[in-house]
């Protein structure tokens, strides 16, 4: 089948080898007009791929193959490969919410799927990606036959963002909606997810090995968890034997569905309680009372969507792990994450230098991480690796 073929600028030739799955328009030569979603062939300088042209987003293409016009059977093929490198999530037991299908690190840019019990999620990140969403909806259920429900969320384009932004109306694709309060496992753990009106498509799945890692450090502590979102830090926290957990944000109706969790896991509902209130307000006004806890937990959401406010952006994560460190008992833990992929994790290390420079804390990294086995990474593609998880000791400058 035929194609249209378009050149590109030669110098990013090095960077489209190592596999960078993006051409931005300000590399591509003038050619013919063409229409969002149509499959196109780029050259640059011996270099060739197949990828979809999209005429709204700030990327221009995205690649898919360096040999084949992507069909139903290549589709299937990269659905397949990422369902087998979860298959220790599945096996697990323990665990039935995960991501699926993470983008451009599984081969299929510009698209995730997330797996919520018996149900697939699916939310595309720009107009061209429309084409395939039938093709992936058909490998989903050939690939897992127990699957209920595809579903697509409907979102506006992202413009070369590589993490999640809000979303739209939920389409059923195939099966059977889920429930308005679908229940899921995360390690045991029993969270529900709203896949109609939460954050991202239900969960912040990202974080699943991030929580895990926090029960092991709360026992006895006091623990206070901002950004909390229906408090899945905070269910981990209690699970491990913290002594206090305060959960923090400033949604309307999250205490309700934090506390719900709460109950749905037996856990002890005394030792938590949930505070409506900017996350800033609060942390500033703790500072200023004395108000001080064991761990500080920071898992705010992105700050910044683009790089022209990534200036802005460095500024509020600076400023917000400063007033978390007022909060912090000497020798207590700070644990702080970002999920703006404009900020490297070197940039990050260094804005909560800055931070403990402020307020004059030796800060100590103990522990750094990132994102988990369903959000692998591409070693050409930088900006996939978005999200920073650090845990830090937190000490008198002396």
């Amino acid at each position: 089948m035929a194609i249209p073929e378009i050149q590109i600028d030669p110098t990013i030739r090095a960077r489209l080898v190592q596999g960078h799955p993006w051409i931005y328009h300000n590399h591509v030569r003038a050619g013919r007009p063409l229409a969002s979603g149509e499959w196109v062939r780029v050259r640059c300088g011996g270099f060739t791929a197949v990828g979809l042209w999209d005429a709204q987003s700030a990327i221009a293409v995205r690649l898919f193959s360096r040999e084949v016009l992507p069909d139903a059977n290549w589709i299937a093929e990269r659905v397949w490969d990422a369902w087998e490198l979860r298959s220790s999530l599945r096996d697990s037991g323990n665990t039935t919410a995960y991501r699926w299908i993470y983008g451009e690190g599984d081969g299929l840019p510009g698209l995730v799927v997330d797996r919520y019990g018996d149900y697939a999620t699916m939310q595309t990140y720009a107009e061209s990606v429309a084409t395939i969403v039938p093709l992936v909806a058909t490998a989903l259920r050939r690939c897992d036959p127990e699957l209920r429900g595809v579903l697509l969320r409907e979102r506006e384009p992202d413009e070369g963002e590589a993490n999640d932004a809000p979303a739209h109306d939920m389409r059923l694709l195939w099966g059977e909606m889920p429930p308005q309060e679908l229940v899921v496992q995360e390690h045991g753990l029993y969270m529900q997810a709203n896949l109609f009106q939460g954050q991202k498509t239900g969960l912040f799945l990202d974080q699943r090995e991030n929580r895990r890692y926090v029960e092991q450090i709360t026992g006895g502590r006091s623990v206070l968890n901002c950004f909390a979102y229906t408090a899945a830090f905070s269910l981990y926290a209690l699970r491990g034997g913290a002594a206090e957990v305060v959960s923090v944000d400033a949604g309307g109706g999250l205490a309700a569905a934090a506390a719900a969790n709460v109950a749905l896991n037996q856990l002890d509902a005394a030792r938590h309680r949930f505070v409506t209130e900017d996350c800033f307000a609060l942390l500033d006004g703790y500072a200023k009372a004395g108000r001080r806890f064991q761990i500080v937990i920071l898992d705010p959401p992105s700050f910044a969507r683009q790089k022209s406010n990534l200036h802005a952006a460095l500024r509020a994560y600076t400023r917000l792990n400063a007033l978390a460190l007022r909060c912090v008992e000497p020798g207590g833990l700070l644990i702080s994450a970002s999920c703006t992929s404009q900020v490297s994790p070197e940039q990050f290390r260094n804005l909560l230098a800055d931070a403990a420079a402020q307020t004059r804390t030796r800060l100590q990294i103990i522990h750094e991480a990132g994102q988990p086995i369903d959000h692998p990474v591409p070693a050409g593609f930088p900006e996939g690796r978005y999200l920073k998880f650090i845990v830090a000791r937190a000490l008198d400058a002396g």
